[in-house]
């Protein structure tokens, strides 16, 4: 597996608060270039992720899994942590598109290449499918998959598999974007409110193409209640040692708990848990 160098430091994004609501409201600001700015956005994203990791393990030294990170965001900010990491994704064998003229590219143009999987993850990023990966059993010290479970149409299996490579008393974080979230229809929201191949037809009549995130293909209705339900019934595999809004201040945490309010409030997502041994006991983190 490979291992991180000196040269594996992340190029530079902007500053975010590690805490508190001064974080939120600049994710929020960030999360406005997504399509314009697209590598300030997700490093700036991934910069915040491994400062909200490192308060539950440590990164120096430790093996990472990212399960469908992409373009290699995360990837490239757990290498600068000093972590080993390796990124998986279904179509990392094809070769990134090109830009005839990066200054005059649209920003579809843009977002496509900074998205393209593995770009920034060279001899990193191996093909894999989240249902069956390319790893022996408990191979890794933290598991991670980012915004990966709306995407897949049985969620439990991917959870079942990420618990298996991951190694007893290693850690998961598995986050997603709730359904009735305003951004839960992704490129399609807030049509999404109306149904979700109601809102893909609706993108699809305004672009002249279907949306990227398409509905019961690649994206599917993810709800925050079963899906706790879900991660809180693993029995002795793993045991939840965090559920919280992944982008809010940490006292806003009792929203998920809320039922109704927690579909339309909670955003995203983010679970944290514990591999278990074959006792059903945490191991040392």
């Amino acid at each position: 597996m490979p291992t991180a160098t000196a040269e594996s430091r992340a190029p530079s994004s902007p500053t975010v608060p590690t805490a508190g609501l001064a974080r939120s409201l600049a994710l929020a600001r960030v999360f406005r270039l997504e399509q314009s700015d697209p590598d300030t956005f997700y490093r700036a994203v991934a910069q915040d992720t491994i400062a909200q990791i490192a308060g539950y393990t440590e990164l120096a030294g430790r093996t990472v899994l990212d399960v469908g990170g992409g373009g290699g965001y995360f990837t490239e900010a757990f290498l600068a942590a000093g972590a080993r990491s390796v990124l998986v994704e279904p179509d990392a064998l094809r070769a990134p598109p090109t830009l005839a003229d990066p200054e005059t590219a649209s920003p579809e143009e843009r977002h496509r290449l900074a998205v393209w999987p593995g770009r920034l993850a060279p001899g990193r990023t191996v093909a894999g499918d989240g249902y069956r990966l390319p790893f022996p059993d408990a191979v890794a010290d933290v598991s991670f998959s980012s915004n990966v479970v709306e995407h897949v149409a049985e969620p439990r299996r991917l959870v079942d598999e990420l618990i298996r490579v991951t190694r007893p008393g290693g850690l998961l974080y598995i986050s997603f974007t709730a359904w009735y979230s305003p951004w839960g229809g992704h490129e399609t929201a807030p049509w999404h409110y109306l149904g979700g191949a109601r809102a893909a037809r609706r993108y699809q009549d305004r672009n002249g193409r279907p949306p990227k995130n398409l509905f019961g293909s690649s994206l599917f209705a993810c709800h925050v209640g079963p899906t706790l339900k879900m991660f809180r019934a693993m029995g002795e595999r793993a045991v939840v040692v965090d559920a919280l809004p992944r982008y809010y201040p940490r006292w806003l945490r009792w929203v998920i708990e809320v039922p109704v309010a927690r579909e339309l409030l909670t955003w995203n997502l983010l679970v944290v848990l514990r591999r278990t041994d074959d006792h059903g006991q945490g191991g040392p983190g």
